[in-house]
């Protein structure tokens, strides 16, 4: 994914009330930017970090600059999760995701149950691959982490998951990892233990788990490789 006009350098301040930040920019002003992340951010939010900065066209905006990445050290961190099913399926649709060679067709924002909708539905011949994809920020000692909190929400996607399988299905939940300083990745156990414990019970009961590691850089981010997952006290690939 190329960004179509340049990103604006700016210095993070705060963030907060979640989908907030403020920055100083480059050209000395103090604002205020939407925060697309639902998360806490723990590791990616320091104050004093580089960040950039993307401009929306829409003139109703109330805060017209999205925050896009933070610099932690010399590693760009991508933050802005509203971009990252976008990063996803660009990848799949080129080829370049191992698990999903041949794609036919690719659908968006799939609803799956009464109350639950996931991100992908993907169709190879009679093959139907249902796709939850979560971006992953969080890191500590070459390792990707996910959840970075508490996540209700994260736990329903792998049960959906898990009963799409039971039907007969494919279920996949694919972890996009928008930083370079990482080598391999395990759930955040000591953050949300649910989750951690949910992820290796579905995991064992077949659905698939890839995690796949993207370059980010203030021109582009694309998705590159894939990096070892660690569920059960082995590394798998």
């Amino acid at each position: 994914m190329n960004f179509t006009a340049p990103l604006q350098p700016a210095t993070l301040i705060k963030r907060y009330k979640r989908f907030l930040a403020d920055v100083h920019t480059d050209d000395g002003r103090q604002t205020t930017v939407h925060c697309p992340n639902s998360g806490s951010m723990r590791g990616c939010s320091t104050p004093g970090s580089r960040v950039m900065l993307s401009t929306s066209p829409n003139p109703n905006r109330k805060y017209p600059q999205t925050l896009e990445m933070v610099q932690e050290g010399s590693t760009w961190i991508g933050v802005n999760t509203m971009r990252t099913n976008g990063i996803v399926a660009e990848a799949i649709l080129e080829g370049r995701i191992t698990e999903l060679q041949g794609i036919e067709k690719l659908t968006r924002e799939i609803k799956t149950s009464q109350s639950s909708r996931l991100d992908l539905l993907l169709e190879r011949g009679n093959e139907k691959i249902y796709v939850e994809i979560k971006n992953c920020s969080l890191a500590a000692d070459g390792w990707a982490m996910f959840p970075d909190a508490v996540t209700a929400r994260g736990t329903k996607h792998l049960n959906e998951l898990e009963s799409l399988v039971q039907q007969g299905h494919q279920g996949m939940l694919f972890f996009c990892i928008q930083r370079a300083d990482v080598e391999r990745f395990k759930p955040a156990a000591d953050i949300d233990p649910l989750y951690a414990q949910t992820l290796k019970e579905v995991a064992a009961r077949g659905v698939r788990i890839v995690a796949y590691q993207a370059e980010v850089t203030p021109e582009f981010i694309e998705i590159k490789q894939n990096i070892s997952i660690f569920l059960e006290g082995e590394l798998s690939t």
